[in-house]
């Protein structure tokens, strides 16, 4: 039996006995948020029966990121989920790589800010989730108090959205900030937010944008302010945020769900390439995690599911 191609304007037919090959092309491909979304995607891969491969730069390197994307659809990948952690860099890219046939997804970050041709994204809202955050917090930041804010790197429109949400919500209590870039090793990122401290007496609440900087910022203030009425929040999942959560240091951080970025973009290919089957967008979400329930969380980490 032979089943039809992925591209609507393929003349080629992929065999049933040979497995679908889908890449995953991602910016700090060994970073540890990434190891659910591997999870998800060999999870789905063997529930679909495809061959999947986690791909990606060691750091953010968008020409790079982008030549890879380029190479796939020249190594005969039928299918490409992408990390568009630019919002115009892949563009062009992704349009040659679906006039080849090759259909392309989003994952963890989409491109909503110009035209792309990917055929849908599975991934926070990222704007909304940084309004979610700045929501919950609300009610305990003072009116118009200094607060740090931090990315782990620039350039990164996932980081620059939910920024951007934190800001709009807050900017209604006349809430200033400072922003500052931690880098992804969360050690020293933790020495850039003290040193940030140190010069901003004012400033008593850290809030972070990704997963390394959220962590370096509640180990910053385990390390050195602790006991002091200083608090941080901010996103994603790491074994030492949950622990800096159940312990009060890290008010909440936002769940973004990694496993199904992994999971469904797989699902999506696979039921595309075979039966022509036009994937949508999935919202991952934004599940504020607290004291209340970081118990639950941190035993489904410890299994690879968040």
């Amino acid at each position: 039996m032979m089943v039809v191609g992925c591209g609507m304007d393929r003349s080629s037919r992929i065999a049933e006995d040979r497995p679908l090959r889908l890449a995953f092309i991602t910016c700090a491909v060994d970073a540890k948020f990434f190891e659910p979304v591997k999870k998800g995607m060999r999870d789905a891969s063997e529930m679909m029966g495809v061959q999947a491969d986690f791909l990606g730069t060691e750091g953010v390197d968008i020409p790079v990121q982008v030549e890879m994307v380029r190479q796939a659809a020249r190594d005969g990948y039928d299918g490409i989920a992408l990390n568009i952690i630019d919002p115009e860099a892949f563009d062009d890219v992704v349009q040659e790589a679906i006039d080849r046939g090759v259909p392309v997804v989003g994952f963890n970050v989409d491109d909503h800010a110009s035209p792309n041709a990917r055929l849908c994204s599975v991934n926070q809202r990222l704007y909304e989730a940084g309004r979610t955050l700045a929501s919950t917090l609300l009610p305990e930041i003072p009116e118009e108090a200094h607060v740090l804010m931090t990315m782990h790197d620039e350039g990164v429109s996932a980081l620059e959205d939910r920024l951007r949400g934190l800001q709009d919500v807050l900017r209604a209590k006349g809430v200033r900030w400072t922003v500052i870039v931690t880098g992804n090793d969360s050690a020293k990122g933790a020495e850039r937010i003290a040193e940030a401290l140190r010069q901003h007496g004012d400033v008593r609440f850290v809030l972070g944008t990704g997963q390394s900087d959220t962590e370096a910022a509640g180990l910053a203030l385990e390390k050195h302010l602790p006991g002091r009425g200083y608090w941080s929040a901010g996103f994603d999942l790491s074994d030492t945020t949950l622990r800096l959560v159940k312990a009060g240091v890290i008010r909440c951080t936002v769940d973004q769900q990694p496993y199904i970025q992994g999971f469904y973009p797989v699902v999506q290919l696979a039921l595309y390439c075979r039966y022509q089957i036009q994937p949508s967008d999935i919202d991952a979400g934004a599940a504020i995690i607290d004291r209340d329930n970081v118990d639950a969380v941190i035993r489904l980490t410890q299994e690879g599911y968040r």
